[in-house]
């Protein structure tokens, strides 16, 4: 079964794509790539795309290893000239998207934030098994929190917390930009890279055999 497996950069140990100094693995995307492929890529970076990767450049390089995510998002959306800020949030972050909120409008930032339970619709709605209900009525909705913030016009918008897979229906219905800048982990405080780092530990469960 393992020699089924199609390689890709997940299975790289080299990681020379960008030191470049080492010899490539057989199955290396950079050098056996459909070059038709990545010029499509490339013809898309221009006009707003083209800023987006200069400005997110510059960031990393000004802060790098010296910003917060919170600071480098500030300063990403300052040098890109944007003014209007959405944020979709999980009700259950709705403290820290207050703090955020704070922080933007400090920043001259206009604000408008939509919680993850807008419009109180049952999941029942939605075919959402009742059983469900026993963590909460009302169900999460993220193309309606997409779509209230598509009609005030933003300029980008902020993911807080959304849970799994609702991230994922509002990032394809935002018209706007999206950025994340909380992900949702409860069980480890927000912190959703810890099971990876202990994957060889305590988190080794994680893996089936």
């Amino acid at each position: 079964m393992e020699n089924d497996v199609r390689r890709s950069c997940v299975d790289c140990g080299v990681v020379n794509c960008d030191v470049q100094n080492k010899s490539y693995p057989p199955f290396c995307l950079t050098t056996h790539m459909d070059k038709t492929v990545k010029n499509e890529a490339m013809k898309e970076y221009t006009g707003e795309n083209r800023k987006v990767m200069q400005t997110a450049a510059k960031v990393e390089y000004d802060g790098y290893c010296v910003w917060t995510r919170v600071q480098e998002t500030v300063e990403f959306m300052k040098r890109m000239g944007y003014h209007k800020i959405g944020i979709a949030t999980c009700v259950g972050l709705i403290q820290e998207t207050r703090e955020l909120t704070k922080i933007l409008r400090s920043h001259g930032f206009e604000v408008y934030g939509i919680g993850c339970k807008v419009g109180a619709v049952a999941k029942t709605e939605f075919g959402i098994d009742v059983d469900c209900q026993k963590i909460g009525n009302n169900s999460c909705n993220p193309i309606l929190q997409a779509k209230l913030l598509n009609a005030e016009g933003t300029d980008l918008n902020i993911v807080m917390g959304l849970c799994v897979g609702h991230d994922s229906m509002f990032y394809k219905y935002s018209d706007a930009l999206v950025t994340t800048l909380v992900t949702k982990d409860r069980v480890t405080g927000h912190n959703a890279v810890a099971p990876l780092h202990l994957a060889n530990g305590y988190y080794a469960k994680l893996k089936e055999e």
